[in-house]
C-alpha cells in the first residue's frame, strides 16, 4: 500500500470511527461496523491501527485536535490565573460541544495520547502560577484538582438535558476551585511560606535546571514538598 493510500484509508476509518461515535456512542465503534461504513476489509483496519484501542486513539486525537489547536493558539498572558480561567471555559466548552469525544478522553481509566497533551498543557499553567508565588498547594495536587472538578463540571452537564443545564455552574465551580489553590498576591507582594517553597520547586523544574546534582534536587524537592504542607 502506498503512503498516499495508506493515508487515505487511514483518514477514511477514522472519520467512519468518528461518526459511529457520535451517533451511538463508544459502544458502536465495533471495528466490523468501522470497516463496513469506511468500504474496507477488516483486516486492513488492524494493519493501520493494530487493534481497537489503537482506533480509538486516532479517533481521540482526531476529535481533539481543534480543542488542542485552540489551546496551542491561546497562548500566555501576564496572568496566569487568568490564562488558567480561559483553560477552564475552553475545556467545558469542548466537552459540551463534542460529548462524544470528551467521554471517550475522560470516561474512562486509560489515558490517550490526546489527553496526555492537553494534561501537559494545563500542568504547564499551573506552573506559572507556582512561579509567580500565587499557588497554594503543590503543581501535581493543584493540576490534579482542577483536572477532577473541570471533567465533573462536564459529566455532570453532559448528563444532565439540556433545557434543564445550569450553566453557572461553570463559572461557580472555576472560580471556587481557583480560590481553593491560590492566593490573591501580586508578584510583588510578599507571599506565605508554604507559596514560596511552592515556587521554588517550580523553578527547579524549569529549562536550564538549576545546577544541582540529581541527588541535590530529589533532596531540596523534599524539602520544599515538606514545607508547602
Amino acid at each position: 500500500m502506498c503512503y498516499r493510500r495508506y493515508m487515505d484509508t487511514r483518514e477514511r476509518l477514522v472519520k467512519a470511527a468518528a461518526e459511529l461515535l457520535i451517533e451511538g456512542g463508544k459502544e458502536a465503534v465495533s471495528t466490523r461496523a468501522v470497516a463496513s461504513a469506511a468500504g474496507v476489509q477488516a483486516p486492513t483496519l488492524y494493519r493501520l491501527f493494530g487493534d481497537k484501542d489503537g482506533l480509538l486513539d486516532a479517533v481521540a486525537a482526531y476529535g481533539f485536535s481543534d480543542y488542542l489547536a485552540t489551546k496551542h493558539a491561546m497562548g500566555a498572558s501576564d496572568n496566569p490565573v487568568d490564562d488558567l480561567r480561559r483553560g477552564w471555559e475552553l475545556h467545558i466548552g469542548f466537552g459540551l460541544a463534542r460529548p462524544a469525544f470528551y467521554l471517550l478522553m475522560y470516561g474512562e481509566p486509560r489515558k490517550r495520547e490526546a489527553r496526555l497533551e492537553a494534561d501537559a498543557m494545563l500542568r504547564e499553567i499551573i506552573s506559572r502560577i507556582a512561579a509567580v508565588g500565587r499557588l497554594t498547594v503543590p503543581v501535581e495536587q493543584a493540576a490534579q484538582f482542577v483536572h477532577a472538578a473541570g471533567m465533573g463540571v462536564v459529566l455532570s452537564l453532559i448528563a444532565t438535558p439540556e433545557p434543564e443545564r445550569d450553566l453557572e455552574l461553570i463559572t461557580f465551580s472555576r472560580e471556587q476551585v481557583i480560590r481553593a489553590i491560590t492566593t490573591d498576591a501580586s508578584p510583588d507582594e510578599p507571599t506565605d511560606i508554604p507559596s514560596r517553597a511552592i515556587a521554588l520547586k517550580a523553578a527547579l523544574e524549569e529549562d536550564p535546571p538549576l545546577m544541582l546534582s540529581p541527588a541535590e534536587r530529589a533532596l531540596l524537592a523534599e524539602w520544599l514538598d515538606r514545607v508547602a504542607k
